[in-house]
Parts: structure tokens; sequence; C-alpha cells
């Protein structure tokens, strides 16, 4: 799962660089801390990282910037109820919204990678 710390035009890293980074921007979920993760520490990293994206000025970048991580996020909880859930239905339902946000994810991606050739 990748969501790093941002910036391109005041982000810290951009989406190529993303893309090969794990965890949350400050290092907040389990992989990488060693630390339990339950639902409040990744609403917790989650806000951390959309609130360390410094805003670009283009309202279409920092839509998709900010959306890709508060989609990572969503993908972050549904896996946790995934893997230590028990309601069956809410286990499909988390099986869908990983499903769902992941393509979004994809586009969000490909829409970043566009501008930012376009930028060049």
């Amino acid at each position: 799962m990748s969501i790093a710390v941002l910036a391109l035009s005041g982000f810290a890293m951009t989406m190529p660089a993303m893309a090969q980074t794990t965890g949350h921007a400050a290092g907040h979920t389990a992989a990488t801390t060693n630390a339990p993760m339950d639902m409040h520490g990744s609403m917790t990293g989650m806000q951390h990282d959309m609130a360390a994206v410094k805003a670009s000025g283009d309202t279409d970048y920092d839509f998709a910037v900010m959306m890709r991580i508060h989609h990572q996020g969503a993908v972050d909880m549904a896996q946790m109820e995934l893997d230590k859930g028990k309601d069956p239905k809410l286990q499909a339902m988390a099986k869908e919204i990983i499903e769902a946000q992941k393509k979004e994810i994809a586009q969000f991606d490909e829409w970043i990678a566009d501008y930012e050739k376009r930028k060049k």
C-alpha cells in the first residue's frame, strides 16, 4: 500500500516516487513502525499525510493528490477489517471498497503522471 509525503510545487516527492514508497508519509502504518495499527491510528495517519501536503495552487492537481491519499486511507482501513474483522457483511463491504478504491487510485496516478509530463 503506497502513500507518501507529496511534493511537486511544494510536495515532497512526485507520484512516480510515491508509487515506490510504502506506508503513510510519516511512517504511521503498522508495516513501517512495527506498532499495531487500529482504525483510529489509520485515520490519524491519513490526516497527517493530508496535512503534510502543501497546496500547489492548481485545484485539479491538489484534488487528485489529496483524494489519492484519502482513498488509500480507505484501502488501509478496509484491509484491517479483512485482517481482523469477523462480520461477513462488513468483510464483503471491505473487499468491495478495496477493489473500487484501488481502481480510482490507479486513475489518480495516471492523471497525475500525465499532468506532471505536461508541466515539464
